[in-house]
């Protein structure tokens, strides 16, 4: 269990499948740490962005996949306070769930949902004020530690996971990193002071994760595999080691993801950006792609 390849061989090889034509329509977002509005809440500057981008992809007929670290359960105890703070993308994402276009992966941060039993007690229901009895959520949700989306014509595979599963520390130990952040971190992260064991805020650490889940895809017949976890974003050219990475929805100021259409890949931004008479909308950056997925050729 102290190996990299034998925990992302296990995921693997778990991973439950999913099958997607050229016709399907896919949007992967990672490391949203929704958490309580409070001061150490990242998600919360971005909210309003990653709304409107979830509405679109929502209207647009996507199938939402969230490669974990969604919810912020190493700051925040309990997902009833993540639930009052942020309804409105919870009460979204309901909607994706009842449509059976929701697809969810837990990371570090939110490793509790491994459990099926955490996710049916805490999930399933919620307490609704104006009714004054709990109404359904999440019915019946499944949390994985890995997916594979595999095309239904060219058997072509993308592994998805959230890409803890290369990082030792945040994997084996996450229940003392957890209580580290909760005691430690969290007052220290309202002053701008970052945890030095999340390879989000120490490089030398996403060097190391990256360098092994590399090493991992080219012993693995170079299969492309789509991770979060380093919340930097990663596309690769076609010929290179097909690695991607969606990036974050904490970046300031900006959420990243990676979306599939038509059979293509691109990395994908939105932002607020002014208009030329000085209104401020959220609009949507094409950064990379789009690829067709079928270039990225396994061995």
């Amino acid at each position: 269990m102290f190996s990299a390849n034998k925990r992302l061989d296990r995921a693997f090889k778990e991973a439950s499948k999913i099958y997607f034509d050229d016709s399907s329509k896919y949007i992967l977002f990672s490391d949203c740490h929704r958490g309580d509005n409070s001061f150490a809440d990242d998600f919360a500057n971005n909210r309003n962005i990653y709304f409107h981008a979830l509405k679109h992809y929502y209207n647009e007929g996507f199938i939402y996949c969230e490669l974990g670290d969604g919810d912020e359960l190493w700051e925040n105890r309990s997902f009833e306070s993540l639930l009052n703070a942020h309804k409105n993308v919870y009460l979204l994402m309901k909607q994706f769930h009842e449509e059976g276009r929701l697809h969810m992966i837990w990371g570090n941060h939110d490793m509790v949902y491994r459990n099926p039993r955490y996710v049916e007690k805490h999930l399933s229901t919620y307490f609704d004020p104006k009714v004054g009895e709990d109404v359904e959520l999440f019915c019946d949700i499944k949390y994985h530690e890995a997916l594979i989306l595999e095309h239904s014509e060219t058997r072509q595979k993308l592994f998805l996971m959230h890409g803890h599963q290369a990082d030792w520390w945040n994997y084996l130990f996450w229940k003392w990193s957890r209580f580290l952040v909760r005691i430690l971190w969290k007052p220290l992260n309202v002053m701008g002071i970052a945890d030095p064991t999340s390879p989000a805020k120490n490089y030398k650490e996403l060097i190391k994760v990256e360098r092994r889940t590399k090493k991992w895809i080219s012993e693995n017949d170079n299969l492309v595999t789509i991770a979060g976890h380093t919340h930097r974003p990663r596309f690769p050219e076609p010929g290179d080691i097909p690695f991607f990475n969606d990036g974050s929805c904490v970046h300031p100021r900006s959420i990243t993801g990676l979306e599939i259409e038509q059979g293509a890949i691109s990395l994908i931004k939105w932002q607020i950006a002014t208009t030329d008479d000085g209104i401020l909308k959220i609009v949507r950056v094409l950064l990379e792609g789009p690829i067709p997925i079928k270039d990225y050729k396994t061995h």
